[in-house]
């Protein structure tokens, strides 16, 4: 497994880098938009798999957690305040592989896509 997918948070080239090794077969992992589906439609970073947003949190989290407990997400928002709270509850829950984007959107300098 590739040591970024090991650890708590990645930087936006740490995602730039593992979106491109997820691309070639070499990093396998769930990438989650958390913000809202305005902020998603205005733009999102190419990659992004699944929108959830963080205001109906309770709605999809426990379904959300019993189908990716197994799995690798990165969480991403604007900033990551967002994100890393979701992380935090996920975590609390047994969630042990969950990513926060550190700087979120605002300091990814990848691909976005835009509306």
């Amino acid at each position: 497994m590739n040591e970024l997918l090991k650890r708590s948070f990645i930087n936006s080239n740490e995602l730039e880098t593992l979106l491109k090794e997820r691309e070639e077969n070499k990093a396998d992992f769930i990438l989650v938009d958390v913000r809202e589906q305005i902020e998603y439609d205005m733009s999102h970073i190419k990659g992004i798999d699944i929108l959830q947003p963080s205001s109906s949190f309770h709605s999809w989290s426990e379904t959300f957690f019993n189908e990716n407990r197994d799995k690798t997400v990165i969480l991403t928002c604007r900033t990551d305040y967002r994100s890393g709270n979701i992380q935090k509850a996920l975590q609390q829950n047994g969630m042990e592989r969950v990513i926060n984007h550190s700087g979120g959107i605002a300091s990814y300098r990848g691909e976005i896509v835009r509306s």
